[in-house]
């Protein structure tokens, strides 16, 4: 005699029964690890990271061959990120960059670079991008590459140091940050 029940007696209830043991196993391992959260009134902001810009340009500004400026960002602005890293080939060079939080949570990068702007604006954004605009921050004029569904590029060329600003910041926050890299002196190594 058999213990089970025929194939064709099984239903979409003795699936659930099954089921049931699996998923409670699955949520007593994820609470033992602490790797789920109930936050009934949505995500929450968590800690932006400590990242101290000053010294992160100061030390590029020795070690790099074109200027590097360190802007004066306002107060409530945080840095929270940076790296340094080099495009190969004839027009590339070394890249200097520098995230910020605005004071709203938006993310905005800073990239400065020796790399002629051909080669800087598809590295930094991962792909082709076309100049869609122009737009004049503080005597200098900056090149737009706005594309639909992705994050403003702006380029501006001081002859010896391409500035890139690129991030999910508004044209307030670009402007901000692209007048206080503009007034920025350059850093003596």
């Amino acid at each position: 005699m058999a213990n089970s029940k025929p194939r064709i007696l099984n239903n979409n209830r003795d699936m659930v029964w099954s089921l049931i043991p699996l998923v409670v196993a699955c949520l007593i391992i994820a609470a033992i690890a602490s790797q789920c959260t109930l936050s009934p009134g949505g995500p929450t902001q968590g800690p932006i990271p400590n990242f101290d810009a000053d010294a992160a340009l100061q030390y590029d500004a020795s070690e790099l061959s074109f200027p590097i400026r360190d802007p004066a960002v306002p107060e409530d602005w945080t840095p929270n990120s940076g790296s340094r890293k080099s495009i190969a080939g004839d027009q590339g060079g070394d890249v200097s960059n520098v995230g910020f939080i605005s004071g709203a949570g938006r993310f905005i990068r800073l990239a400065q670079s020796n790399a002629t702007e051909d080669v800087l604006v598809p590295f930094a954004v991962g792909g082709t991008r076309y100049a869609s605009g122009a737009q004049p921050v503080d005597g200098y004029d900056w090149v737009l590459y706005e594309q639909q569904g992705s994050e403003s590029v702006w380029v501006t060329d001081l002859g010896d140091v391409r500035l890139l600003i690129t991030g999910s910041g508004t044209t307030d926050e670009f402007t901000t940050l692209a007048e206080a890299t503009t007034n920025a002196k350059p850093l003596k190594p």
